[in-house]
């Protein structure tokens, strides 16, 4: 069953599209919509009061002004918006997280920490001279320690190592990633970070922080292969021990892939899943099985995912969960995932139901 366009708008109950272990698709939520921006890439974490924040890239839609939408656009911001109620309602107004002063932000990456501070990564690009093509600036991150209403930063981490690009001012990139980065049960911060392989495509390495996000260093590669390419990765850790990093490709047909560490970070093995979508959020549930959520980039387009046991061990064979099938086109996706008080599930997400349509941020509970 798909929803009209004034039943996604209002938020209203879709039934069931699938189920797996125990877990079904509940409804739909409509978070932030503003036609004249295209919002995109969330995140969510949860306070521990209660309150859901969620953060998203925010920027002009330049197709009113007769242009196209980019990726890469100057005014890109991050921003967000609350919850004070399970999700049923959403302040209308983003607040600013991060304006880069040189050019525009993409995918704010919220990691909420023990001591409840969030620390959220990014990436930026500028618009050189001749406004074509764009720059690179690599990755930052910003800190809050007020539950998201102030932000400090930026921090600007380590490179990765073996890469020789260097930003507008000639100084090495700072190490970038789109995904959820972990705070492991030893109190160190895990982040898999993309980067140029010797082989002319990307690779992901493992950068690890001592003090909570301040300083970075490298640990060892995560995946690199000669003719698959690897980038938006986030991490995870189970209750073993074992680091799993949940892993987009290229030239792979799409399909997922999972690394895992038995060694805390000090080398890692990959393999393909043997299913497509890109990319995941890994979310641990009350019985520590493990929610695995991400885009659907093909027909019919939506969002997708399965329900690990403790150890990441059956991706493969676990059943998949559509929670949509009505993505007017593949722009859409980049999924992230948090625990209601109530015990379900809301997984948020940018969405179109039409290709000339807003992208707006949405949301799916499953209980």
């Amino acid at each position: 069953m798909h929803l009209t366009r004034t039943q996604f708008l209002l938020g209203m109950t879709a039934a069931p599209l699938a189920a797996a272990g125990n877990y079904r698709k509940l409804k739909d939520i409509l978070i932030y919509r503003n036609p004249r921006f295209y919002s995109a890439f969330p995140s969510i974490v949860r306070r521990p009061g209660g309150e859901l924040l969620v953060a998203f890239r925010r920027a002009p839609d330049r197709r009113l002004q007769g242009g196209h939408v980019s990726h890469s656009d100057p005014n890109s911001y991050l921003v967000l918006v609350r919850s004070t109620d399970g999700g049923a309602t959403w302040t209308r107004e983003p607040e600013l997280i991060w304006a880069h002063p040189e050019g525009g932000s993409q995918d704010p990456c919220m990691v909420q920490l023990r001591d409840g501070s969030i620390l959220c990564s990014s990436y930026a690009w500028y618009q050189t001279p001749n406004q074509r093509p764009y720059g690179f600036l690599g990755g930052y991150l910003v800190r809050s320690t007020d539950g998201g209403n102030t932000w400090k930063g930026p921090i600007l981490p380590a490179p990765a190592p073996d890469v020789e690009s260097t930003d507008p001012f000639g100084k090495p990139l700072p190490s970038y990633n789109r995904g959820a980065m972990l705070e492991g049960s030893d109190g160190r911060l895990y982040w898999a970070v993309a980067h140029k392989n010797r082989y002319g495509g990307t690779g992901i390495s493992l950068m690890v922080s001592a003090d909570k996000g301040s300083t970075w260093i490298y640990s060892c590669p995560i995946a690199i292969d000669p003719k698959v390419d690897f980038n938006e990765t986030s991490m995870y850790e189970t209750p073993r021990g074992d680091l799993v990093a949940f892993v987009r490709s290229e030239k792979f047909d799409d399909q997922t892939v999972i690394a895992r560490s038995t060694d805390r970070g000090q080398s890692f093995r990959w393999e393909g899943a043997g299913f497509q979508g890109h990319p995941h959020h890994a979310l641990r549930l009350p019985d520590n099985r493990v929610w695995l959520v991400y885009g659907y980039r093909h027909k019919p387009y939506g969002i997708r995912a399965r329900v690990l046991n403790a150890e990441c061990t059956d991706a493969r064979t676990a059943q998949e969960i559509v929670l949509r099938d009505d993505g007017g086109s593949g722009d859409l996706g980049y999924p992230w995932a948090t625990l209601l008080p109530d015990g379900k599930v809301l997984s948020v997400y940018y969405f179109n139901l039409d290709s000339d349509g807003p992208r707006v941020i949405a949301g799916t509970i499953c209980g």
